[in-house]
């Protein structure tokens, strides 16, 4: 397994509610920059498309589906993202503005595209 994707993994598990900050933070420490950033807006993109009615089972996000997300400065622009809620991947468009040391993400907005029909997920690396 790519250390990536255990990375993935260990952050869900800290996602608890019980989690507390701090395991959070030595695992973000541990990143590469440009990682940490995609992380922390996953984070607070969570939380934001969570306020949506159709979006209240969010449970994963990704920057770079369609296109590669792009960090200029301090803010992440992913024009081909995606969430999944529900067991349905969707087509997410999103802006992140980061903190001087991309450690936190400040703001975050999100246009919501068309559902991403299941025979496109193994090409597309999503899954159920």
């Amino acid at each position: 397994m790519s250390r990536r994707f255990m990375i993935a993994v260990g952050l869900s598990f800290l996602l608890t509610p019980a989690a507390s900050a701090a395991p959070l933070e030595d695992t973000l420490a541990k990143m590469s920059p440009e990682f940490r950033a995609h992380q922390v807006c996953i984070l607070r993109g969570l939380t934001a498309v969570r306020q949506e009615p159709a979006l209240r089972k969010a449970d994963r996000m990704k920057t770079s589906i369609f296109r590669p997300a792009v960090v200029e400065g301090t803010k992440l622009t992913a024009s081909g993202g995606a969430v999944r809620a529900a067991g349905h991947w969707y087509a997410l468009s999103f802006t992140c503005d980061l903190s001087g040391d991309w450690k936190k993400a400040t703001s975050f907005s999100f246009v919501l595209g068309r559902e991403i029909p299941q025979g496109d997920w193994e090409r597309l690396g999503l899954w159920r």
